[in-house]
């Protein structure tokens, strides 16, 4: 069971391990001659194979039991988490839960209001809507915007979207249009 601690701990902290020099210690008299065994059964074959790209970087080192009475934390049954527990940590009221996606169907005028606004701001953003919504060539214009975003106006990659007045990027196929 402790070589098997051994090789799961070793797979779980490979990226931290991987190239390192580390000590191993242990009071398994078993763990400390896996490495060496001439005959090994079955499973510390196994065992073997899945830890011989740290034989160089791994030392194992034994410490009796009486000595080293930490050396079994790994192995342990994990306490409860009750008052009566050192590491007890209390529960919150209401859990926090982690939201990985909002799906919105409807945006409100509000939010394009200050999408707006905020197009004002920005140089690029001011320039490249006037020259959407009025679908104009001009180049002095054109020659205002910054490098990249003049690449991406030649390379057709805005649009804007005439509903809402809301300026998007992506990989158009056609010359920069009104989306309707």
């Amino acid at each position: 069971m402790e070589c098997l601690c051994l090789v799961w701990a070793l797979e779980k902290l490979h990226s931290y391990l991987y190239g390192s020099v580390f000590e191993v210690v242990t009071d398994c008299n078993v763990v400390k001659s896996l490495l060496n065994m001439k005959t090994p059964n079955r499973n510390m074959l196994r065992w073997q194979i899945a830890i011989q790209e740290y034989r160089g970087n791994m030392t194992i080192v034994h410490k009796s039991g009486n000595i080293h009475k930490n050396s079994d934390g790994l192995s342990r049954w994990a306490l409860a988490n009750t008052p009566d527990n050192p590491a007890y940590v209390p529960l919150e009221a209401e859990p926090q839960i982690l939201i990985e996606g909002i799906n919105i169907t409807d945006i409100g005028n509000e939010f394009f209001e200050e999408v707006r606004e905020s197009y004002k701001k920005d140089k690029n953003f001011h320039i490249l809507t006037s020259l959407l919504d009025k679908d104009c060539k001009d180049i002095s214009s054109i020659n205002a915007l910054d490098e990249a975003w003049k690449n991406f106006y030649y390379e057709g990659r805005f649009c804007i979207l005439k509903e809402n007045f809301a300026c998007l990027m992506g990989l158009f196929t056609t010359e920069p249009n009104i989306i309707v």
